[in-house]
């Protein structure tokens, strides 16, 4: 899990004023005035995990029992789940899932197995807060053959659904190519899945920090 120290630094710091805005205050008081624009959603895609790894916390980067954490630059990503009201969804499960740093999953069926990064623990899962709000320790996302750099997000809201979206990094000269970023034809549609990558050495030298919030059309 990530470090009590760590989120202890993060709380303190911020992510700016809206984000604690919408962690302290009552969910009524940041409910939207009109209704949000649902994240599109993309495709599961062939390598979410058949088995969950032993560990599949939300800290991507630190595997139980390895001394070295993962390859890449660390990226401390956070949001919240909320419905078209901006209402938080607090029993969301949200899970990411995305290849290391070399471009390779952690999947059976995925190639170059035997070169796979030790020390990626390649998928995690969290539940959200009261407020809705996840946050994930893992690796700045890297392209591989065919596709631009992302990440695979999914939440499950247990009785109602399970909504699957990928997360694409802004000025990525690589996304225009991308047969699945270039599937979202409305400008709206990519602007709610493509994040800027912000320094974040206040949190962790070094590392970078994203918000990807998330609107799910209960």
């Amino acid at each position: 899990m990530i470090r009590t120290t760590d989120v202890a630094r993060r709380d303190l710091l911020g992510f700016g004023a809206a984000t604690m805005l919408s962690t302290l205050l009552p969910s009524a008081w940041v409910s939207a005035a009109a209704p949000l624009r649902p994240t599109p959603a993309q495709t599961e895609g062939p390598f979410y995990p058949v088995v969950p790894p032993a560990e599949h916390d939300n800290d991507l980067v630190r595997v139980s029992g390895r001394a070295v954490e993962a390859v890449g630059t660390i990226l401390h990503l956070e949001g919240r789940v909320v419905d078209r009201w901006g209402r938080p969804i607090p029993e969301a499960l949200v899970e990411i899932w995305q290849c290391d740093a070399h471009g390779i999953y952690r999947h059976p069926r995925a190639p170059l197995q035997e070169m796979a990064d030790p020390g990626f623990q390649g998928y995690g899962r969290t539940l959200v807060d009261r407020q809705g709000g996840y946050r994930f320790r893992t690796i700045r996302p890297v392209p591989y053959p065919g596709r631009t750099p992302h990440i695979h997000v999914a939440v499950l809201v247990p009785r109602r659904m399970r909504f699957v979206t990928q997360m694409y990094v802004a000025g990525e000269p690589l996304n225009e190519r991308d047969f699945l970023y270039r599937a979202l034809r409305d400008p709206a549609d990519r602007a709610a899945v493509t994040v800027p990558l912000l320094p974040a050495d206040a949190i962790e030298p070094g590392a970078l920090r994203a918000r990807f919030d998330l609107v799910l059309d209960l």
